[in-house]
């Protein structure tokens, strides 16, 4: 667990690119697709937007430890819009020399000279977005490359020097058997990425297959569970240690930055749609393209309750493998963890969702709790 002294003088940063080829069947994140001019403006705007919180004294002197340009898909803009910006963010902060510098791509969307040239930008970590390793699968879910599209990126990634390499992949999609997921993971596991990060479909309001459920055969929830724990064996099964809900890692090879989101670090987000969280305050940018461009960026500042913070690290902490911690939270709020929960720990700890280790200090969820994480974690609410 970090200390506050390093949560308050570390910093991370998050820079959207919501540029998309063409938009999933699935995906309600802030992505659009847009020509090569608009996409030039939106830089110029991010880059004022980098400008502006370069010179605010907030940040000044905070070392940045981990950097992600996510998306949308970044690798679809021209690279030198990505190489400008990582220059500016390099002008105007403290990169610690050991920063994880993570960037988003999609099979397909980089070949050996934009991923060569990510590399000398800086960029040391790369997330491939496979999805899955069946082609009728990658069809369905409206994803614009195929499995043999997935392999060259990731051999060309190879090629360049990437050792940091996460593979996303996705069960539950509509018609999905078990030896299907089985495939993907085995021949994903066969390359030997350092993360994997196994995610169930989830049907969001606005999205096509949300739109058109009735036209699909979708996985029923026993599958999905059934499903869930196929995924942690065979990851596991070749090296992988889950040490987050549905993130799986080499030894050592987390996720530096998704850890700084779950343990309540300090995060900073610009572009589109951006969130941040710093200083106990939570920013939200606009998700409208056009007012970000006119310069209207944060729609929404709300300085996080006590309460907030306490549910937050509750239901962050325990997203983790290795729990939270008794002694952690009382270091961080002043107050002991049973004087807030004691009822909620006590009722799921009988029912077997929670266990202790630790001399009592540590409480992390069972595997049997992973299975009803939401209802779980849902009772950390205050």
């Amino acid at each position: 667990m970090m200390s506050k002294d390093d949560r308050d003088a570390a910093l991370s940063l998050y820079l959207h690119v919501p540029f998309c080829v063409r938009k999933c069947r699935y995906c309600d994140f802030t992505s659009l697709t847009a020509g090569p001019g608009r996409i030039g403006e939106y830089f110029l705007t991010l880059r004022s937007e980098l400008a502006d919180a370069g010179d605010d004294v907030r940040y000044a002197g905070r070392t940045v430890r981990t950097i992600y340009v996510g998306g949308g898909t970044p690798t679809c803009v021209e690279v030198s819009q990505i190489v400008r910006m990582m220059e500016l963010v390099r002008e105007l902060f403290a990169i610690d020399p050991d920063a994880e510098i993570s960037i988003e791509c999609n099979p397909g969307s980089a070949d050996l000279n934009k991923l060569r040239a990510y590399r000398d930008a800086g960029i040391n970590r790369l997330s491939i977005g496979c999805q899955s390793m069946i082609d009728g699968e990658l069809r369905l879910l409206g994803r614009v490359h195929d499995s043999a599209d997935f392999l060259r990126t990731y051999e060309d990634a190879r090629t360049v020097g990437f050792d940091n390499v996460n593979v996303d992949l996705m069960s539950a999609i509509p018609g999905q058997k078990l030896s299907d997921l089985e495939y993907s993971l085995r021949k994903v596991c066969e390359l030997g990425p350092e993360h994997v990060s196994a995610y169930s479909l989830q049907l969001e309001e606005g999205t096509y297959l949300y739109e058109h459920q009735d036209e699909y055969e979708f996985v029923d929830e026993d599958l999905d569970r059934e499903m869930y724990h196929v995924t942690a064996d065979v990851l596991r099964d070749h090296g992988y240690e889950r040490y987050e809900i549905s993130n799986y890692s080499r030894p050592g090879r987390e996720c530096r930055h998704n850890l700084t989101y779950w343990t309540g670090g300090d995060y900073l987000g610009m572009g589109l749609g951006a969130a941040s969280l710093t200083d106990g305050v939570r920013h939200k940018n606009t998700d409208d393209l056009l007012r970000y461009l006119s310069g209207e960026r944060t729609v929404e500042s709300i300085p996080l309750s006590v309460n907030d913070g306490m549910e937050e690290y509750m239901f962050l902490g325990l997203r983790l493998m290795r729990g939270v911690s008794r002694s952690g939270f009382k270091a961080r709020f002043g107050v002991s963890m049973d004087e807030i929960y004691a009822g909620v720990i006590a009722d799921m700890t009988s029912k077997g969702m929670l266990s202790s280790s630790g001399n009592g200090d540590v409480i992390r969820l069972t595997e049997a709790g992973l299975d009803v994480c939401n209802y779980v974690l849902s009772g950390f609410i205050l």
